[in-house]
This record gives structure tokens, C-alpha cells and sequence, in this order.
């Protein structure tokens, strides 16, 4: 019989300088309490946090995981591929689901099933208000929602009314669509009217993707203008950065997004560097020992093996000869043939 994930994380996880088991989120004290227990979290990514991905970076130390972006219209038409997105792992005690779209009543009936199918591992329904990518924009939804606060207002509304008082829902949002048009601290301000229970706010504007530099003070006058805790975000692309970010937002929590390529302990590291304790760089066997137990999990939980390409591409940055590896890498079919790589990298 095949091993399960939560198997392969405790036999593989040691040797990767990773936790043998996933704590799970606390379940005492307030929203903003239990965020600040350990205020770094996995962001959610598209085509990225899997369950894989979460379970890695919730053994890197990562307080929380969210699933990839879930179209509630998907929902609606009960498309079991979008299911697969909600369903945590068995290994996982808990997860943040990202509900994408634009129409109250959907999100409503949405945060209702997913909670019926969630149950007691529902940490939170979060909804993505900054999505910049235009084939989401142009149906009103993601970032577009940074136009229109009483829409958005109403969708905060509608997953409270779905999801019960016992499920927080929170928000993600950037600092505006367009350069010269600011309206984070004020469009939170209203989804705090709503009944959010808090906020991530991505410094940058919309129409910037991911290029240039985020705005950590505009993070901040976002802090200054609500009540609810913040989640900050935007270039926190290493452990000391993602500690910067926290400290210097005067933030509850940060997310962490591009940093965590390639290296799931960044939750840690960044907890450590937050305590004023010292990191120690990762050794090459811990980073490939990590790239072996990710592709394992991959194969464990049923996803598609092509995503151990961008894997190569982050976990051998900086090693030698990695352009070779990487190229190497896109030749491999399956599992065993990443894990053969791996092994041949270890051995050079």
C-alpha cells in the first residue's frame, strides 16, 4: 500500500529540517489572538498551494495555508474539479478556503457548502478582492471589487450569513486598481462595517501585477484605519524580509507568497528572526531532501507530476550546474524520475 502524505512527512520531514506533523491553527481566544500566536501564514497562489504545497509549508511553520482561488460560480454548478481545490488533506487540521467572484448570493451559498463540506477544519473563508489578472477583472471579480465597496461590502456580508458566526471571513485586498487612486484604507474601513474579521492588504496596486516594489507604508495607513487585524503583503521574499514587513506595518500577520519558493521554512526562519534568534542558511541535503519529499507528496495526493518543474527551478536555485538540472528536469515524466535526478544532484 502506497504511504500517505501525513506518512511521508514524518518519515522524509526530519532529514528536510521540516516538522514530522502539522500543528493545528488555536481554536481559543480571538481572531486577531490566534493570528498573533504565530503571524506568518502560507498566501494562496493559483496553480500553487495545493494540498502538497500547504502541507509543506504548514511543516515549515506556517500558521495557516489557503487553498488556491475557488470560484463560487463553480460551486454553484457543483463542478467537482473546482471541489478539489476546498477538500483539505487528511493530514491537514484545518485550512483557509479563497472564494473568488462577484455575486453576493453565490458567495453566500458558497461559504454555506463549503462549511457543511469543510466542517470543524474550516478556519476561515477568505475572498479575494485583489486578483489583477483580467480574465477575472472583467467579470467584476478579484481586484475589480476595489471599485465598487458596496458590492464588496455585500459579498463580506453574504459569506457571514453563509458561513455562520463560528467561521471567520476575511478579505484580501491591494491598495488600489491604479497608481494615483488609493483607496485601500478606506474600502477596508467599509468591509470592516461589514463584519470582517480581517484584512490582508497587498501594497501594491493592481494594474502593477507584481512588478516594482510594494508599498509597505500604504500597508500601514490600512493598519491605522481599522480595528480588525491586518494581514500584511507583498515582498516578503525571505525570512527577514517577511519579519521587516510585520515590524514595520505595525501588521497582525504577513503572508507569504513568492518567498516560499523553494523554501518552506521561510515561516519559521521569519518567527525566529522576528525573536531576535539567529537562522542558519539551509544545506544543500536539506534543500534537496525537501525537493524529494514534495515530489512524494505530489504523487501521494494525486497531483499532476508537471508541477515538480517549477519545484526544480526553486529548490535547486544557486546549487551548481542548476541550469543543467533544470533543464534535466524537463524531461522527467514521473515521480521516480525527479527523485533520480534529485539523487544524482546529491551525488555530484
Amino acid at each position: 500500500m502506497a504511504p500517505t502524505p501525513g506518512e511521508l512527512l514524518a518519515t522524509y520531514g526530519p532529514a528536510a529540517g521540516l516538522a514530522p506533523a502539522v500543528a493545528p491553527f488555536p481554536r481559543e481566544g480571538t481572531f486577531a489572538e490566534r493570528l498573533a500566536a504565530n503571524p506568518f501564514l502560507m498566501a494562496p497562489m493559483a496553480g500553487v498551494t495545493d494540498g502538497a504545497y500547504r502541507l509543506l509549508a504548514r511543516a515549515g511553520g506556517a500558521a495557516l495555508a489557503v487553498s488556491e482561488m475557488v470560484s463560487v460560480a463553480g460551486l454553484h454548478h457543483a463542478n467537482e474539479k473546482t471541489w478539489r481545490l476546498v477538500d483539505p488533506l487528511p493530514e491537514e487540521p484545518d485550512i483557509v478556503v479563497q472564494l473568488f467572484g462577484s455575486d453576493p448570493a453565490q458567495f453566500a451559498e458558497a461559504a454555506a457548502t463549503v462549511h457543511d463540506r469543510v466542517g470543524g477544519k474550516l478556519a476561515a473563508i477568505d475572498v479575494n478582492m485583489a486578483c489583477p489578472v483580467p480574465k477575472v477583472t472583467r467579470k467584476g471579480e478579484g481586484s475589480a471589487l476595489l471599485d465598487d465597496p458596496d458590492r464588496a461590502a455585500a459579498i463580506v456580508a453574504a459569506c457571514r450569513e453563509g458561513a455562520g458566526d463560528a467561521v471567520p471571513v476575511t478579505a484580501k485586498i491591494r491598495i488600489g486598481r491604479r497608481p494615483g487612486e488609493t483607496v485601500g484604507p478606506a474600502f477596508a474601513a467599509r468591509l470592516e462595517e461589514a463584519g470582517v474579521a480581517a484584512v490582508a492588504v497587498h501594497g501594491r496596486f493592481a494594474s502593477q501585477f507584481y512588478r516594482g516594489e510594494s508599498d509597505a507604508g500604504a500597508v500601514a495607513d490600512v493598519v491605522r484605519a481599522v480595528s480588525v487585524p491586518v494581514i500584511a503583503s507583498g515582498d516578503a521574499l525571505d525570512a527577514a524580509a517577511a519579519a521587516r514587513l510585520k515590524e514595520g506595518t505595525g501588521a497582525c500577520a504577513v503572508y507569504c507568497a513568492r518567498g516560499t519558493y523553494g523554501d518552506p521554512w521561510i515561516f519559521g526562519d521569519a518567527a525566529r528572526v522576528l525573536a531576535g534568534e539567529p537562522v542558519a542558511e539551509r544545506e544543500v541535503e536539506e534543500r534537496l531532501a525537501a525537493f524529494a519529499l514534495h515530489v512524494r507528496l505530489l504523487e501521494a495526493t494525486g497531483a499532476h507530476i508537471a508541477r515538480a518543474r517549477s519545484l526544480a527551478g526553486w529548490y535547486l536555485k544557486g546549487m551548481p550546474e542548476a541550469a543543467s538540472w533544470r533543464e534535466r528536469a524537463m524531461h522527467c515524466d514521473t515521480a521516480a524520475d525527479y527523485l533520480a535526478l534529485i539523487k544524482a544532484v546529491a551525488a555530484q
